[in-house]
């Protein structure tokens, strides 16, 4: 129904940047939250950014003035410009797309993408 595609990644050494990119396509009505979630290694899952319809955004302590989320609402696209890496932002990143509403389902939705991995060396 609903599909997250997402770009960018790879390695990066320390100071360096990345950027990510997802795209959702599908008959999607709406879009509550779109963002970006990290997994490193024996962790659990944890928000890095993400940004609502009306475009109120929220980072995680950890990337806050080194990170920032961008979000097209119409093309159903959300970006995340990560500055400065650190070795600490190792970890797969994963796209979410939260409260999905679609054009011919009552409910809302969450979806996200496969995962790509950033590594950052020191």
């Amino acid at each position: 129904q609903v599909q997250l595609v997402e770009s960018g990644g790879g390695l990066a050494q320390a100071g360096g940047s990345l950027t990510l990119s997802c795209r959702a396509s599908g008959w999607i009505f709406s879009i509550n939250n779109m963002g970006w979630y990290r997994q490193a290694p024996g962790k659990e899952r944890e928000l890095v950014a993400d940004r609502t319809t009306d475009g109120t955004t929220h980072y995680s302590d950890s990337v806050k003035d080194r990170f920032s989320i961008s979000r097209d609402n119409a093309k159903n696209t959300v970006t995340l410009q990560m500055n400065n890496l650190k070795p600490e932002d190792t970890a797969v990143y994963y796209c979410a797309a939260i409260g999905v509403q679609l054009t011919d389902d009552w409910f809302k939705h969450d979806y996200w993408g496969q995962g790509t991995q950033v590594t950052v060396s020191s």
